[in-house]
């Protein structure tokens, strides 16, 4: 037999072990397995340590982070009050809302263009004592989503008494407006 055949044969082998290897040892990330509950035994049902569920979750129950584990970042809460979506017959598609959090107000549109040309939208936010926020967004022409979003300020008074809209329009010299979108608009009744 051929020496190079039997030590390419033989660097195959061990290549092709070393991954079963791993899965017998089980995980090591950084201290946190003890070696006796992990690996291929564990998976196989041949290991002494309980077997767990995949689908457990990996907290317990009430949101509590076990001691010694970081838990994700809590973020910070934001309310919103969000008008009806509203869709016009040239293919624009709006859901307008007033958003709240860490004492700012802003306003938000979401939106998909499907009239197939690139359009404007205005969304302005109003708050009390004259206060407004406007901004202008260029909206492309397609079926993806999309939003415009005011910058946030300082909120003054009662979250209730913002509002904000959002009108689509053709970007030019007429500006035919296709879609006026609002956070306090009613949905239109049966009657």
């Amino acid at each position: 037999m051929n020496l190079r055949l039997i030590g390419i044969g033989a660097g195959v082998l061990i290549i092709l072990s070393l991954p079963l290897a791993g899965a017998i040892a089980g995980p090591d990330f950084a201290g946190q397995d003890d070696g006796k509950g992990g690996g291929l035994f564990s998976a196989l049902g041949l290991s002494d340590a309980p077997r767990t569920s995949p689908m457990a979750p990996a907290r317990p129950a009430g949101g509590a982070v076990e001691p010694g584990k970081p838990g994700p970042a809590e973020q910070p809460r934001t309310d919103s009050r969000c008008g009806p979506e509203v869709s016009s017959p040239h293919g624009v598609e709006a859901q307008t809302c007033v958003l709240v959090g860490e004492g700012r107000t802003w306003g938000r549109s979401y939106y998909r263009n499907t009239s197939g040309r690139a359009l404007d939208a205005v969304l302005t936010t109003m708050g009390p004592a004259g206060r407004t926020v406007q901004i202008r967004c260029a909206v492309g022409a397609g079926d993806e989503p999309g939003l415009c979003e005011t910058p946030k300020e300082d909120s003054a008074g009662d979250p209730d008494s913002y509002s904000a809209v959002a009108e689509f329009a053709v970007p030019d010299d007429e500006g035919e407006l296709l879609l006026r979108s609002g956070s306090n608009s009613s949905v239109p009744g049966d009657g």
